[in-house]
């Protein structure tokens, strides 16, 4: 029977930026964990996994693979012997994890109003010998953080945890013994600072977020990752729209658009390009913007949409893009295009992203606004309180509905249902 090969096991690998040796490593690691010796999984052995040669490892390395990658080993691409590999629908991202895993999480709950911090591992419990299976349970943190965001946005609970994985991997890196994995633990503690950068954004305190971002460029810079390095210029530059600097804002966005990973990468690229327009149109320079809008959806066209993308720009994609040019239009005047935009945005956006879809029924209420149907927009506005409810409602929505406010008086001083609107939801959206 020809050999197939294992595409599973090779984008679980290119989602992780592994190399066949450093996952062979980390099996014989995790073998070496289960048993107290040491697997010999080897270079070749991975070679072979991903060529289909061998469709079904070892018992011990089996069970190893499922440690390291926290999926099942038939979710990666493996087959039991005397079975043949059925296509199957696309598992995914990030399954349901086996307790016995292990894998520490900094997040263990998001229930109401709080999220509670989970301690990392102890100085006294750190293994060793430093590498790429610490790599991988610190990207797993990322990844937590993550999900905890799209769900409710930032805060202080993520902050602290974001720069609780930063100094933890900024500790490691000091006991690696290869320069590769002090590498990835830099850009891994960029990560995490960046992350707390954005919770702080999100929440509208944007003096401490500045500050971080100083420091994540830094170690982006130590790392020598590019995708980090995008990451950065990506936050500052929306930290200058949120803080009305918007030269900033086009700047931080070009420089966004020169890194090597936004020249390379379509969906970089498209960011990039789409950061820069918002920032044009926000400067008056509407011609501008819409051509940087055109150049973010042509980039995006180009783009391998089954790619996956880096955890740090897991919320780009149509929906997202649809989201900006929705920004985009309402500021240089065009609200119907903008109405559209957004409804294609609520459209497109995953359920889980609560933040992200009040945000857009914001933007969708102005629009409609903006085109005078004002008892349309205050019945859209009002969904977003919905969608949040038992979350506290993040800066960045807590803004959106100010300016729907200064809009909907400054448009219907008079109207009834706009006193009604800002004596029923005043106190709710004002409060942090």
């Amino acid at each position: 029977m020809a050999e197939t090969r294992n595409e599973d096991l090779a984008a679980w690998l290119s989602a992780h930026g592994m190399t066949a040796t450093e996952l062979a490593d980390a099996v014989n690691k995790a073998i070496g964990d289960l048993t107290g010796k040491p697997g010999a999984t080897s270079e070749r052995t991975v070679f072979r996994w991903l060529s289909g040669e061998n469709q079904w490892p070892q018992a011990r390395q089996r069970t190893a693979l499922e440690i390291v990658t926290g999926r099942t080993i038939t979710a990666l691409g493996f087959v039991p012997r005397g079975k043949r590999k059925m296509t199957v629908p696309a598992s995914p991202a990030r399954p349901p994890e086996d307790p016995s895993v292990h894998r520490r999480r900094f997040v263990g709950a998001a229930t109401g109003a709080a999220a509670v911090a989970i301690p990392l591992a102890s100085a006294g419990s750190r293994p060793s010998n430093v590498g790429t299976s610490d790599v991988i349970r610190l990207r797993d943190h990322v990844e937590n953080l993550v999900e905890l965001d799209a769900a409710r946005g930032g805060h202080t609970a993520l902050e602290r945890a974001a720069l609780a994985g930063a100094s933890e991997a900024l500790g490691l890196q000091k006991q690696s013994t290869t320069q590769r994995v002090r590498q990835r633990l830099f850009a891994l503690a960029s990560d995490f600072t960046s992350t707390a950068a954005w919770s702080l954004i999100d929440a509208g305190q944007l003096d401490g977020a500045a500050r971080h971002l100083d420091r994540a460029l830094t170690l982006a810079g130590m790392s020598q990752d590019s995708d980090m390095t995008m990451q950065v210029w990506n936050l500052r530059a929306m930290l200058a729209r949120q803080r009305g600097e918007y030269a900033e804002a086009v700047a931080a966005a070009q420089a966004a658009q020169a890194t090597t990973v936004a020249r390379r990468r379509p969906m970089n690229a498209s960011l990039a390009h789409a950061r820069t327009a918002i920032g044009l149109a926000h400067s008056g320079d509407h011609r501008a913007a819409l051509r940087s809008l055109g150049r973010a959806e042509d980039a995006m066209s180009k783009a391998d949409m089954s790619e996956p993308l880096p955890v740090w720009m897991a919320f780009y994609g149509p929906a997202e893009l649809h989201s900006i040019n929705a920004i985009v239009q309402d500021v240089v005047g065009h609200p119907a295009e903008a109405e559209a935009a957004s409804y294609r945005a609520l459209v497109a956006l995953p359920e889980a992203y609560l933040r992200n879809r009040a945000n857009v029924t914001v933007r969708l209420a102005l629009a409609q606004l903006h085109q005078g149907d004002v008892e349309q927009a205050v019945a859209t506005s009002s969904e977003a309180f919905t969608i949040m409810a038992g979350y506290p409602i993040p800066g960045r929505v807590r803004q959106a509905l100010g300016n729907f406010q200064r809009d909907l008086i400054t448009l219907a001083p008079s109207a009834h249902i706009a006193e009604e609107w800002i004596d029923r939801y005043r106190t709710e959206w004002s409060t942090p």
